[in-house]
Order: C-alpha cells, then sequence, then structure tokens
C-alpha cells in the first residue's frame, strides 16, 4: 500500500471516526515508520492547538510599528534596481559544454574530411 496522503492523515489525528477506508490505512501506519511519525506529529499540533487560549495567541504589534515597515517599503521601492549581469555558475557550465561540443564535433567533422 502506498503511503496515507497527509490530508487523510489530518483527519486520522483528531480521533475522528474511522471510515470504511481507514483500516487499510490504520495498517499501513503501523508498520511504515514515515507515516507514523507523520501522523505522531499532527496529533500533537492539534492536541496543542485544542489547549490555546486567547492570552497565548500574539498581541498586535503597537501603530508605529506598522508605520516604521510601511517608510522602510516606500524608501525599498524608491530606489532604482541594478540590473545586473548574471554571474550564473550553471550558465557558464552549459556555454562551456557548448563549446567543448562544438570543438569536438569540428575535430571529428575535419577528420572525416582530410585537411
Amino acid at each position: 500500500m502506498p503511503h496515507v496522503e497527509p490530508a487523510h492523515l489530518m483527519e486520522l489525528a483528531p480521533g475522528n471516526d474511522v471510515s470504511s477506508d481507514d483500516p487499510g490505512a490504520l495498517r499501513h501506519i503501523a508498520t511504515c515508520n514515515r507515516c507514523r511519525e507523520e501522523l505522531s506529529q499532527i496529533t500533537r499540533i492539534v492536541v496543542t492547538a485544542r489547549d490555546v487560549e486567547e492570552s497565548d495567541l500574539p498581541a498586535t504589534p503597537p501603530e508605529q510599528v506598522w508605520q516604521r515597515i510601511t517608510q522602510q517599503l516606500s524608501a525599498a521601492s524608491a530606489e532604482p534596481r541594478r540590473i545586473r549581469r548574471s554571474t550564473n555558475r550553471h550558465g557558464r557550465t552549459i556555454r562551456y559544454a557548448l563549446s567543448l561540443l562544438v570543438g569536438i564535433a569540428l575535430i571529428w567533422w575535419w577528420s572525416r574530411t582530410g585537411p
């Protein structure tokens, strides 16, 4: 049996009723370390989320924080962007390989046609 889909593990984690197709998934989870670990992690998240209270939630940042973020974003977007030439290593490798291939083709062609 293939691994249990994450969406199906999400359904199993909160302890919902097992439907008719779940016994196969449960048997797989019992023998598959990967699926068993994923189910365990999801279950811990669900249990923790159930115990969250309003006091656990992050506080809203003060208005001055949002103002500063807005100022910095505005300043960053006002700066002209520099267009840099790509120094991509992958691009150099491809150009080198193509040059090498052309060189080999020329040598082969020259050896077949003669000087």
